[in-house]
C-alpha cells in the first residue's frame, strides 16, 4: 500500500513540473506568470516568448503526460491504473505543488497522457482540434472541443470504460480550466490563434 501512495505520489509530481515556468525563466529570464494571461502554458509562452520557447514548453509537457501514465501503469495490470494516472498527471500540472497549487490548463498534458492511454483516440481529437483551429482561429475553443471529444472516441474505439471515465474527467478538468476563456468567447473579446500579447 506504502509503496503504491509513493507511486500515485510520483505521477502527480510529473505532472506538477512547471514546463512552461521553467522554459520561460531558462530562455528568457522572466516569469511568465507576469506575462500575457499569466498561464504557464504553450499558448501563452508562444503569445509572450515565441515559437522556440513554446515548442519546448508543448514537448515538455506533453513528455510529463506519458511518462506519467506509463509510471501509473506500472503499478498494476488493472486498466484503471493508467486511467488513474491520466487524471492525476492533470490535476498536478493544473494544481501544481510547485507554484502554490497553480498552474497550466491540461491540454497539452492531457494529450501525452491519452497518448499513452489511449493512441487511436488521439486521431479524431487531432483532427477536431485542427478543423475548430483552422475554422475559428481560437485555441481556447479547439482545446475545449478535442478534449469533450475524447471519451466519446474512447468508448467508440472500445477501449477499457476506465480509459474512457478518466478521459470524461480530464475534459471537465479542461473545460473548467479555460472557464475564463468562454467568457471572453461569449464576449467576443477571446485572442485568435497567432494575436500577440499585449505588452506589459
Amino acid at each position: 500500500m506504502a509503496l503504491t501512495l509513493a507511486g500515485l505520489l510520483v505521477v502527480y509530481l510529473v505532472g506538477a513540473i512547471p514546463f512552461g515556468y521553467l522554459v520561460a525563466r531558462g530562455l528568457g529570464g522572466v516569469d511568465i506568470r507576469r506575462l500575457g494571461s499569466g498561464n504557464i502554458g504553450t499558448t501563452n509562452v508562444l503569445r509572450t516568448l515565441g515559437k522556440a520557447p513554446a515548442a519546448a514548453t508543448f514537448v515538455g509537457d506533453v513528455a510529463k503526460g506519458w511518462v506519467a501514465v506509463w509510471v501509473a501503469e506500472a503499478l498494476g495490470p488493472e486498466a484503471w491504473w493508467g486511467a488513474a494516472g491520466a487524471v492525476l498527471v492533470i490535476v498536478g500540472n493544473c494544481w501544481s505543488v510547485f507554484l502554490g497549487f497553480k498552474g497550466g490548463k491540461g491540454v497539452a498534458t492531457g494529450f501525452g497522457a491519452f497518448l499513452r492511454l489511449t493512441p487511436w483516440a488521439i486521431l479524431p481529437v487531432i483532427l477536431v482540434w485542427t478543423g475548430m483551429a483552422l475554422a475559428f482561429r481560437y485555441v481556447s475553443l479547439a482545446s475545449m472541443s478535442s478534449s469533450v471529444c475524447l471519451p466519446i472516441a474512447a468508448l467508440l474505439l472500445g477501449y477499457p470504460p476506465a480509459s474512457a471515465v478518466a478521459a470524461a474527467g480530464v475534459a471537465l478538468v479542461v473545460v473548467f480550466r479555460h472557464r475564463e476563456n468562454l467568457l471572453r468567447l461569449l464576449h467576443g473579446i477571446e485572442r485568435k490563434l497567432g494575436d500577440r500579447a499585449p505588452a506589459a
